[in-house]
């Protein structure tokens, strides 16, 4: 069966930030698919999204099969396991489709806190994902900074910006994503890697969200663009 090139697919769409954006896309009428490492939780998910959106078109499958129903393939997986779940769906990626990073490597993935971050040989998250890639599927980076408890919360907005990396066709594609959820801004990024500031930021916003008291999560705004 082709994939459905309106189709979002979410892997790791069980974890918070993945349901989130799950509920969101679903709620703007796209069709989602859920991944996960175990079907099964795959499925309780999509029950999650049917439940809050009634007319949700929502499935969901193991990580490979779900990668096969959709040209955009988010990675909503932590850090520790972003590797590891892109080798696990290689075979399922052929020229066209768009594999978009959420990852940012917290220190927590090393044992420490979240309130840091650890290198990567590559740059960054995304830039890794990128060197796993088979050729003609492009990397966008994009996401990280959205709080999910925002996403998850659907009568409110999300008020925040979203930077998105990468090379400019797949980056408008997914750019084109932002528009779905009442509240958030694309904003360009330029190249990959750039992602490698915007996944430090992550960091940040954690200390933020702890001084501040805020469990729903900040964000960002940028200001000063011309509308």
């Amino acid at each position: 069966m082709p994939r459905n090139p309106e189709a979002i697919a979410i892997l790791g769409g069980t974890g918070d930030q993945g349901l989130g954006l799950a509920l969101r896309f679903a709620a703007a009428g796209r069709p989602v698919v859920i991944g996960s490492r175990k079907p099964e939780r795959a499925h309780t998910a999509a029950e999650e999204v049917r439940k809050a959106v009634p007319d949700a078109d929502v499935v969901g499958f193991g990580n490979l099969e779900a990668t096969t129903k959709a040209d955009i393939v988010i990675l909503s997986v932590p850090f520790e396991h972003t590797a590891g779940t892109v080798k696990g769906i290689k075979e399922a990626l052929e020229p066209g489709h768009i594999v978009v990073s959420m990852g940012v490597p917290l220190a927590a993935a090393i044992g420490d806190g979240p309130l840091r971050t650890v290198g990567v040989w590559q740059g960054s998250c995304a830039e890794l994902v990128a060197s796993l890639l088979p050729e003609g599927v492009a990397a966008v980076s994009a996401f990280q900074n959205v709080p999910a408890h925002r996403l998850q919360h659907l009568p409110d907005p999300v008020e925040c910006d979203v930077i998105i990396s990468g090379a400019k066709a797949p980056r408008e594609r997914v750019s084109e994503l932002c528009a779905l959820v009442p509240g958030m801004r694309a904003i360009n990024g330029g190249p990959l890697a750039n992602a490698r500031y915007v996944e430090e930021w992550t960091a940040l916003l954690i200390g933020l969200n702890i001084r501040y008291k805020v469990p729903e999560g900040t964000g960002f705004r940028i200001t000063g663009l011309p509308e």
